[in-house]
């Protein structure tokens, strides 16, 4: 099983991260939503160890879901996040939880974002081939 890990750097507008491959490469970057606190759909998702599950979603199709039970996060619940997704989005003002790939940092409508975040997510998905893997969440 493969083992990507997130290092990821907080900001009040968002949190950017650099995701490494198995051997410490950076593979992408992300975005997410600032760390508030865990609350459900405002706030990115704590550090930690996560599964990362193939998963169809009614909203993004194909895409990997973050599953760690004992940080509170499950695909259907009960728990306290569901549907934590990686799927394609340039700017944490448009995720709810989930992190979104990009190929580069830059700015888009006046916002921190990430870029190319559909190419991103192309590479990620097939860079995973539809297996499980795992992801380690934790600060830069």
């Amino acid at each position: 099983m493969k083992t990507l890990t997130l290092h990821r750097n907080y900001f009040p507008h968002g949190t950017y991260s650099r995701l490494c491959d198995e051997n410490g490469n950076p593979f992408l970057v992300t975005v997410e939503r600032a760390w508030k606190n865990n609350q459900a759909s405002i706030s990115c998702v704590p550090e930690g160890i996560y599964d990362l599950v193939p998963h169809t979603s009614p909203k993004f199709g194909s895409c990997y879901a973050l599953v760690a039970p004992e940080l509170g996060v499950t695909i259907y619940g009960p728990s306290l996040r569901t549907h934590i997704l990686f799927h394609v989005a340039n700017k944490a003002s448009q995720l709810e939880g989930c992190v979104a790939p990009g190929l580069t940092f830059g700015v888009l409508d006046n916002e921190w974002a990430v870029h190319n975040s559909r190419d991103a997510f192309d590479k990620f998905m097939a860079y995973l081939g539809g297996e499980k893997a795992r992801l380690v969440i934790k600060r830069a």
